[in-house]
């Protein structure tokens, strides 16, 4: 077990996870206290002692269930499916006594016949056996250098060749053959053929899962990273139920990197640049030499932002996912106010101040008392509600952050609001999902708009979003 802790602690690490040594020795001590048998109760010990950051709970759950997941469970299951194919055309118990009864007749048994462990194995259907003799094969064909999906059969192959499968199989055909020459039956000895044939397919499978098992732990970050990258650039067009849970990770982990980085800007911003002439200056009494350092103090403020969001069904995706980002980022602005619309336009500042984010997020698309979701869209109408209502709110510090795909059912623009709108803020990003060969064509009238926006981006990804985010903060 001890070996199976260290095991999997190497795994964690090469996974991102970071676990020192003091909290190995941790993980040993709190399973000598707890019982092993109740699964959860031990991955929740290990977990305890070893996961230290929220971000990755979700890579241990996952690593815990790839590396402790019984393999013999799967192994037994692919050969009792083998098995139970062949159920309507013969009794494998009746199948086991008639083998019994030729070995008898051929005065032998399986241990003193010239088979080899694996065709013993499989005649018994020693799952124990088939595990251990898997698992060594595996090991002797470098299972564990696996890199990447194209090297799955290669490795599958190997391994195959290593336990000598082939051999195995012609060892059991040529035991049926002599069975039947012992006096079981033809139909008896076909069925042992054929049961013979599934045996071995299982085993293939078998290998093929414990190799893909293999790949997922020797290459789990990277295969992560790839999954992430590919969630990135996928559109929010088309994104599942199961994609949109996933993505909110996503976000997560792209707001802690830009914090990250912002942080480390502004441990320098405060140090600010050398100031070159002014220490040569000061250090003149020491012959120049620059003994007294002077830094120039820089000072970089936190700009207030105002989101406006189409919540309409056309592009509730990409709201969900800007909303998310900007309120992970919350600490980077000194205040931010969301609004969103469809013809209709509410403030929901004070949803994301009473709940979860993502609770927030959901009651913002939804609507509910604040505006009503199901009518057609009217940037016009939205934006007059916002020139009437809130411009005062909007100074030359202010961000002004617009999400929508400016498809105005060829209704009145009103681009003077925007206009009058942008010359009091500092900047007005719009972010469009729309390609913009696709702007002012129809009942676009991005075009009508364009002139009152200081940055116009296409945004239909998650790294286009994030792009423009970092362009806010950074």
């Amino acid at each position: 077990m001890q070996q199976k802790i260290v095991e999997f602690t190497n795994l964690l690490r090469k996974s991102g996870v970071r676990v020192s040594v003091a909290e190995s020795i941790d993980a040993f001590m709190a399973l000598d206290e707890l019982s092993l048998s109740d699964r959860e109760i031990f991955k929740d010990a290990l977990r305890t002692t070893m996961v230290k950051r929220s971000e990755d709970i979700a890579t241990y759950d996952q690593l815990f269930d790839l590396y402790w997941s019984a393999f013999y469970d799967g192994l037994k299951n692919s050969f009792e499916q083998a098995a139970g194919d062949m159920e309507g055309e013969f009794d494998l118990e009746q199948m086991m006594k008639a083998i019994q009864e030729g070995l008898q007749n051929m005065e032998g048994d399986p241990g003193e016949l010239d088979l080899s462990e694996l065709a013993k194995a499989l005649l018994s259907q020693d799952m124990d056996k088939l595990e251990q003799l898997i698992r060594e094969a595996a090991e002797a064909a470098g299972t564990e250098r696996i890199e990447n999906m194209l090297q799955l059969g290669f490795f599958t192959r190997r391994t195959m060749e290593q336990m000598d499968a082939e051999g195995a199989g012609d060892q059991l055909r040529d035991l049926a053959q002599q069975l039947r020459e012992s006096g079981m039956s033809d139909a008896q000895a076909d069925a042992l053929l054929e049961l013979i044939d599934k045996f071995l397919e299982a085993l293939r499978k078998s290998v093929r899962n414990y190799t893909e098992r293999e790949l997922q732990q020797q290459n789990f970050d990277y295969m992560e990273k790839f999954r992430r990258e590919s969630l990135l650039e996928k559109s929010f067009y088309n994104l599942t139920e199961d994609e949109i849970k996933k993505m909110r990770e996503v976000v997560v982990r792209l707001a802690q990197r830009i914090k990250n980085v912002l942080s480390i800007r502004k441990r320098r911003l405060k140090r600010g640049k050398l100031d070159l002439h002014t220490m040569l200056r000061r250090n003149m009494a020491h012959g120049g030499v620059p003994f007294d350092l002077i830094f120039k103090q820089r000072r970089k403020e936190r700009p207030k932002l105002v989101i406006l969001c189409d919540v309409s069904s056309s592009v509730a995706n990409v709201s969900r996912f800007m909303m998310q980002f900007m309120y992970s980022l919350q600490e980077c602005f000194t205040k931010i106010r969301a609004f969103v619309f469809v013809s209709e336009l509410g403030e929901v500042t004070q949803v994301f101040k009473d709940k979860d984010i993502n609770d927030a997020i959901e009651k913002a698309l939804d609507g509910g008392d604040v505006i009503n979701v199901y009518t057609r869209s009217n940037f016009g109408f939205a934006f007059h509600h916002f020139w009437q209502n809130f411009l005062s709110s909007v100074d030359n510090k202010t961000t002004v952050l617009i999400l929508g795909d400016a498809r105005n059912n060829y209704n009145d623009p009103r681009a003077w609001c925007l206009r009058d709108l942008h010359n009091k803020a500092k900047d007005v990003v719009w972010l469009n999902p729309e390609s913009p060969s696709a702007w002012g064509f129809g009942d676009s009238v991005m075009d009508k708009y364009l002139p009152y926006t200081d940055v116009a981006e296409e945004c239909r990804n998650l790294k286009q979003l994030s792009r423009v985010v970092d362009r806010l903060v950074l």
